[in-house]
């Protein structure tokens, strides 16, 4: 069951950090963080009583898939750009 709920975690920490990304912009780390914590926390897919359960238990691991979403996300920014950069040599 928790490897399932990390699978769930870890596809809506992606989608939230290029939400807070979008909304935010580049810098405010830690607001674009909040954001991409309250968006996965209010999207699991669960009851309200079981989703606090899952936040409080699971913080650190929301918090290190976050990290890891933020990362990932860099990388596909890094191989656009990559792509950008060779497509106008």
């Amino acid at each position: 069951m928790l490897k399932k709920i990390k699978a769930i975690i870890k596809n809506l920490a992606q989608n939230a950090v290029i939400i807070a990304e979008e909304e935010l912009g580049s810098g405010n780390g830690q607001a674009k963080k909040q954001i991409a914590i309250e968006y996965i926390i209010n999207n699991l897919p669960f009851s309200a009583p079981i989703k606090q359960i899952i936040s409080f238990l699971l913080s650190k691991m929301i918090d290190e898939l976050v990290e890891s979403a933020v990362e990932w996300l860099h990388s596909q920014n890094q191989i656009k750009e990559n792509d950008n950069a060779k497509s106008t040599i």
